[in-house]
């Protein structure tokens, strides 16, 4: 294996393992900083002059690039079991993220910037999910701006080689489960995430209804973040509903459920996606990606999936771009 895919494979099973954000992070980034190295040997102190490279990921680049298997790598694949090693297989075969943002709405960077980081990591095609109108505070994209934004994916797409920035939206389900955006926009767009932004303290009865009534509508292809709650800092509880009524019918109208590999959000929750997984559900292990470094978010959702027996056939971030659009056309009708 080569020194990026040696250093991906030791963030994983550092992520299996429990270990900190911070510490995967730092394989993540020196895998990033591998991709630039031309074929061949490379020594460990060449390799500490390298952006985001210490001293243990010099030396797995350094063994790696040698042709051997890094002892660090070495030692954990041996502690790990075949759970973990089922899960590494469900990110390598990942092809896609249906859940992006760029600065058109609240993410960072530029449209191309989230492209290109998602091409470079080895996706075949990944979703560009704006916020939706009334989410103010994210800067939603009004239907105008949405149109233009049309225009500026397929000028990139023009010029992207085998790889395709699908279209799409984080559209906000309004308090009648309706989506916020005009029909014929949606019936534009590849893909849509619809998620719940405001009320999210709003009563069981209601709420379930208002997520029913989203997951059925056949624009909706994924359910974002269902429960909405945040982990980290001051949190944020999770919404109440009935999650039994919900999957089911996601699983009936074929909508699949997030697995959202947010650090803060982690959603669904593990009963829920327990829940999720017994009803049938597809779904989408998507990093909810704001910056490009945070597409490497996936291989929480993935060491996720593989821990509940999920296999690649219910992901549909593993599915090649055609079968992917073939399945939101037929939501469609």
């Amino acid at each position: 294996m080569d020194p990026a895919e040696a250093l991906q494979r030791i963030a994983f099973l550092l992520e299996w393992n429990g270990a900190s954000t911070y510490r995967v992070r730092a394989f993540h980034t020196a895998a990033d900083a591998a991709r630039a190295l031309p074929p061949g040997a490379v020594d460990a102190d060449r390799a500490r002059r390298l952006r985001g490279v210490g001293p243990v990921t010099a030396e797995v680049i350094a063994e790696a690039s040698a042709g051997r298997t890094p002892g660090y790598l070495a030692k954990l694949e041996e502690a790990a079991g075949p759970q973990a090693r089922a899960g590494w297989d469900l990110l390598a075969a990942a092809r896609g993220d249906c859940h992006l943002h760029s600065d058109w709405s609240d993410g960072g960077h530029p449209i191309e910037e989230m492209a290109d980081a998602a091409r470079a990591l080895g996706h075949h095609w990944a979703v560009l999910t704006d916020h939706s109108p009334r989410l103010t505070i994210a800067h939603g994209l009004s239907p105008e701006r949405l149109r233009l934004q049309l225009d500026a994916v397929a000028a990139y797409n023009a010029r992207a080689g085998d790889f395709r920035l699908l279209t799409g939206i984080e559209c906000d389900i309004l308090e009648d489960g309706s989506l916020d955006q005009e029909p014929e926009l949606l019936d534009r767009l590849d893909v849509v995430v619809a998620s719940v932004h405001s009320k999210l303290r709003a009563d069981r009865d209601p709420m379930t209804a208002r997520m029913v009534a989203a997951v059925r509508e056949p624009r909706t292809n994924v359910l974002g973040h269902c429960t909405g709650r945040i982990v980290t800092g001051r949190g944020r509880p999770p919404s109440s509903f009935d999650a039994e009524a919900v999957f089911a019918a996601c699983a009936a109208a074929g909508t699949a459920v997030e697995i959202n590999c947010r650090p803060e959000r982690r959603d669904p929750p593990d009963e829920l996606l327990a829940l999720a997984v017994g009803a049938g559900c597809l779904f989408a292990v998507d990093t909810d990606a704001h910056a490009p470094e945070q597409l490497h978010w996936l291989t929480s959702g993935y060491a996720r999936a593989a821990r509940f027996g999920l296999g690649a056939e219910r992901l549909v971030t593993t599915w090649p771009r055609d079968r992917l659009l073939a399945w939101t056309d037929a939501r469609r009708g």
